[in-house]
């Protein structure tokens, strides 16, 4: 028999029920939150807890799916989820399979498409900088060239969220340093395995791109996505140290794994015909913290909406959508991984404004969104299981695979 009990927090009205623990958003809670507290609720494994909960919003009711991490357990560590390669999507429920994690959400905004430049290949790739395993995959593409909501007043494609090698999550900000060693000079190096670089610049892939085309990366301009492609470009293929080959049209294919690409547009690629095949060449590059004093061993992009138990100014608080939300508390020892149900009942979801709040409600000092709507995700495994399970609906009807998420492991 099923109970329920409904108590006011903060303004919002929290619905929640006790049920038996299920899947699919038919799923479970194990208790109701207290106002400014986040319960234990259902063990997915040690350090790692599951529940579920309604929430009154502006536009109707949303169904929240709440992860607690206790980053204070030796057992449990946070990592990327990824599929290989920066330039390639797969579903969160394979990407935690793939890499034995207990749980998993989608991550970061991405290139889900290109309708702006007709026969340039979408890259799949992610808006800002990740880190997996403590290695560098890829920098922050330039603002006017990311995909999803506009960003809240103060932000940047560089925000992230981290964990560093202290075990203690972070807010903070990564941005690119590296460049070209040349005959002539030396070449800053603006971009990293990402799917649009600056104007006028230089940038580096390595074989954790993927196969993907690296054509977009010379579309756009630095304030307009959909400015036109350029027609001033330059691909500079450099292995063990030597310049190899040359071409004007950036390439596609596989990367081998001692052998970067470079590619330039306007001003950068003037630069990279000076280059000639047998020319010794050095790339150097790194995505340095602008607080943190440890190395990062997992970093994913998105923006902040709350900071010192504050939300950020300027938040939307008009367009209601499903969210993904990462919470921080107790100075970043604990995490709150949050996905709304896409059901049709709860696909309303809650604006950027209230889903700050409710973060705040929850015991958050932080905040950070990832991406939503038809990519919010959550799965985490049943006790026993091999495997993890679905836990909300998404808002389209399948998994959406996605290039990145944020996997719980347990040791």
């Amino acid at each position: 028999m099923a109970h329920d009990r409904r108590q006011k927090t903060a303004g919002r009205s929290v619905l929640t029920v006790l049920t038996a623990f299920g899947v699919l958003a038919g799923a479970a809670l194990a208790g109701a939150a207290p106002a400014g507290a986040v319960p234990l609720g259902r063990r997915v494994a040690p350090g790692v807890a599951y529940r579920q909960f309604d929430i009154e919003e502006a536009a109707g009711k949303a169904h929240a799916h709440l992860l607690t991490v206790d980053l204070n357990n030796p057992h449990v560590r946070l990592d990327l989820l990824y599929p290989g390669s920066v330039a390639a999507r797969a579903t969160v429920s394979k990407l935690a399979d793939s890499a034995g994690a207990v749980a998993g959400v989608n991550g970061d905004f991405f290139n889900i498409s290109e309708t702006q430049h007709p026969g340039v290949e979408a890259t799949g790739a992610t808006v800002g900088p990740a880190i997996a395993g403590g290695q560098v995959l890829k920098a922050a593409v330039p603002k006017g060239q990311r995909f999803g909501p506009s960003l809240p007043p103060g932000t940047t494609t560089t925000d992230v969220l981290g964990v560093g090698t202290d075990r203690r999550a972070r807010l903070d900000r990564l941005t690119l340093s590296g460049s070209v060693g040349t005959p002539d000079g030396r070449i800053p190096l603006r971009g990293l395995n990402q799917y649009a670089l600056p104007q006028n610049s230089v940038g580096a892939f390595t074989s954790r791109w993927g196969s993907v085309s690296r054509e977009r990366a010379t579309c756009g301009t630095d304030t307009d996505r959909a400015g036109a492609c350029s027609k001033d470009t330059h691909e500079v293929k450099v292995r063990d140290g030597e310049v190899v080959s040359a071409s004007d049209a950036p390439g596609s294919g596989p990367i081998p794994a001692d052998t970067t690409v470079l590619v330039g547009r306007e001003e950068g690629a003037q630069q990279l015909r000076k280059l000639s095949v047998g020319d010794e060449v050095t790339v150097t590059h790194d995505l340095v913290a602008a607080t943190a004093k440890v190395p990062y061993r997992f970093a994913i992009g998105g923006y902040p909406v709350l900071r010192d138990g504050r939300p950020l100014s300027g938040l939307d608080d008009s367009t209601s959508a499903v969210r993904t939300v990462v919470g921080l508390a107790d100075d970043g020892h604990r995490m709150l991984l949050l996905a709304l149900d896409g059901a049709a009942a709860y696909r309303t979801g809650m604006t950027i404004a209230e889903e700050a709040d409710l973060m705040a409600d929850l015991g958050a000092s932080d905040a950070f969104n990832l991406d939503g709507g038809g990519s919010t995700e959550m799965a985490t495994r049943d006790t026993g299981a091999s495997s993890v399970t679905v836990r909300n609906h998404p808002s389209g009807g399948a998994e959406r695979p996605v290039p990145n998420g944020i996997g719980v492991f347990s040791s």
